[in-house]
């Protein structure tokens, strides 16, 4: 066969598969996508995003939160602090005496 004469058969299919969609589509019935690429177009998801009112309730929610967390954290912190201890003057002396003991040996021994 010749390519010629297959090009124009499919021309001439090609026309009356034309006109049948028109009549077809005369008829009432509705327009439907008539190329592959149309009717396998995908779908894009929707973006979804948070109206104003939604951002506020949010927000409310988290405040909410984190006022109830930095109240549990505050209670511990409300130990009782330790009472620190003084020495008395009597310690004290016998403790300075000590000391200048053990300075006048090392001073001692260092010059010895």
């Amino acid at each position: 066969m010749d390519t010629r004469t297959i090009l124009a058969d499919l021309k001439a299919e090609l026309t009356r598969i034309n006109q049948a969609i028109a009549a077809l589509e005369s008829l009432g019935g509705a327009a439907t996508a008539t190329t592959d690429a149309a009717k396998a177009a995908p779908t894009q998801a929707k973006k979804r995003g948070l109206t104003p009112a939604g951002r506020r309730r949010l927000s409310a929610m988290m405040k909410a939160r984190w006022a109830a967390r930095r109240k549990q954290a505050a209670k511990p912190a409300a130990k009782k602090t330790s009472v620190r201890r003084t020495m008395s003057p009597a310690a004290r002396k016998r403790i300075s005496e000590m000391m200048k003991k053990r300075w006048a040996a090392a001073k001692k021994a260092k010059t010895a």
